[in-house]
């Protein structure tokens, strides 16, 4: 499976579920099951690569303002939901966390306290595999490296959030005492 695929396989199960994570995760295990089972461990390589790839620091540090805090499981969470909102938005977050502040449903968490999470999206391929053949994806032969972290910085430092992600901390930050 090509990177193309992957991501158009999440549009036309974004275009089903309505943008809301449990139906896109569903949809998306649907519409892989379809598939021969190289397709679905390809799908999983894929997804294991744009995970890594978004393990970045101010990218955790945007999921921590935005959802009020996120352990490491609770990134992972985010992430997959951030898979349910698109190709587009996800690498542009990728890029540049901070754009997440011009996401209308960010905006609305901001007043809302909605927290953004969808753990069933990072079950897709193992669902759909076990849909399509009846047994377990294989394990991935080829590892992927997560990158490293040594640029973590203190989420609760509200100054530096503001340094860091702007837009986001203007949201999410109570402005500083005079």
């Amino acid at each position: 499976m090509r990177t193309e695929d992957f991501w158009q396989l999440i549009d036309k199960a974004r275009a089903w579920g309505g943008g809301e994570p449990g139906p896109v995760a569903a949809r998306a295990v649907a519409l892989l099951a379809e598939r021969d089972p190289e397709d679905i461990v390809g799908y999983a390589h894929h997804q294991r690569r744009v995970l890594a790839a978004s393990h970045k620091a101010d990218l955790w540090g945007a999921a921590y303002l935005i959802n009020g805090g996120a352990s490491a499981d609770g990134f992972e969470h985010f992430r997959g939901w951030l898979m349910t909102q698109g190709r587009e938005v996800f690498a542009r977050a990728v890029g540049d966390p901070d754009s997440l502040a011009e996401l209308p449903q960010v905006r609305a968490a901001s007043l809302s306290g909605e927290e953004f999470s969808a753990e069933q999206m990072l079950s897709v391929p193992w669902d759909a595999y076990r849909k399509a053949t009846a047994s377990e994806l294989p394990e991935d032969r080829e590892p992927v490296r997560t990158p490293d972290l040594n640029d973590f910085w203190d989420f609760d430092d509200e100054e530096e959030a503001r340094r860091r992600l702007p837009r986001l901390a203007a949201l999410f930050v109570e402005p500083p005492l005079e």
